[in-house]
């Protein structure tokens, strides 16, 4: 549980220093796209960030182990939900970094009728899988 309430502190403390730092939106979707874009000047505080998330895991490896995880082995699933994600990022412009850390933290009703679409279709996929012991 602490683990999990540290995350959240620090993805929290991220993306409001992000935001009071530059004025800029710590989005997942929003870094990536900018890493490709041509202007410079969002391109570079964007290779940063996206360097820093690279580097937590080995790092979190490195300070407190590797952690349990369980992921499907099914390949299927595993194409079959990143499309959707994709699809659902690009049709929400926003990814549930974006709306659900940043988006309602500035009390943003479009993020918050995103985050409610988000947990109520990942609920709705435990679900189906649960029911279909996927």
């Amino acid at each position: 549980m602490m683990n999990e309430l540290a995350g959240g502190a620090l993805i929290g403390i991220a993306a409001a220093l992000l935001w009071l730092g530059i004025g800029r939106i710590g989005g997942i979707s929003g870094v990536i796209a900018n890493i490709f874009l041509i202007n410079q000047g969002h391109r570079n505080w964007s290779l940063y960030f996206f360097a820093g998330l690279l580097a937590s895991y080995p790092l979190y490896v490195l300070l407190a182990g590797t952690p349990e995880m369980q992921i499907t082995a099914n390949k299927a699933i595993l194409v079959a939900a990143g499309l959707l994600v994709g699809m659902g990022t690009y049709i929400g412009n926003g990814c549930t970094s974006g709306h659900g850390v940043c988006g309602n933290g500035r009390l943003s009703l479009r993020s918050m009728v995103a985050t409610c679409t988000f947990m109520a279709f990942g609920v709705l996929a435990v679900f189906i899988m649960n029911l279909l012991n996927l």
